[in-house]
């Protein structure tokens, strides 16, 4: 008969994010788990196999925390602007969980367009929003989103590591700057 489990898998998961949130992916160990728990490491593997798997509910958490920012921003009238400001406040709230999806190693391809869609599942919905917000063709909505996010990601990038926090109005007038010039020239 397998052993009683201490602990449920939410519980578990809710203590790797704790630790996720402080140290990073590599934080998440069973020693340090099982400290944050109270227990020894034993009744983690009664819910889990190993720790790969307590790491992946980790991200998977971070990932669905992450696509409730943009969700919640792709509902906004100026959506893609919004989008921006959401990513920007998720690598300010959560910067452990931005490193993690943003800043961590990836063997992609190429193309830029892979690469949005491999680091970012919602790309697709923002792609959308930018070719019906302002009317731009694929390829223009492409050129934009590409051209915003590079700015963007900077920006979060700076807030993630703890390098630099700009003042809020700082940030929207730089994006709009940004904006506009793109804008400008795409057309």
């Amino acid at each position: 008969m397998p052993p009683k489990q201490k602990f449920s898998r939410e519980e578990i998961v809710a203590s790797a994010v704790k630790i996720l949130r402080q140290d990073g992916l590599s934080g998440i160990t069973a020693r340090a788990l099982a400290e944050e728990l109270g227990s020894s490491p034993r009744p983690i593997f009664t819910v889990f196999h190993t720790m790969e798997e307590v790491q992946d509910s980790a991200i998977e958490y971070a990932k669905n925390l992450y696509n409730g920012y943009v969700s919640e921003a792709l509902e906004q009238d100026l959506a893609f602007k919004a989008v921006g400001e959401a990513y920007i406040r998720f690598a300010s709230e959560e910067p452990k969980m931005f490193q993690l999806l943003f800043m961590s190693e990836k063997n992609l391809e190429n193309s830029f367009v892979s690469i949005l869609s491999s680091i970012d599942e919602n790309s697709q919905k923002i792609l959308q929003s930018i070719s019906e917000s302002y009317g731009f063709s694929d390829e223009k909505a492409y050129r934009l989103y590409m051209i915003l996010w590079v700015f963007t990601h900077g920006i979060a990038t700076l807030y993630a590591t703890g390098v630099h926090a700009f003042e809020p109005t700082e940030v929207g007038g730089m994006m709009a700057d940004v904006f506009l010039g793109a804008v400008h020239q795409i057309k």
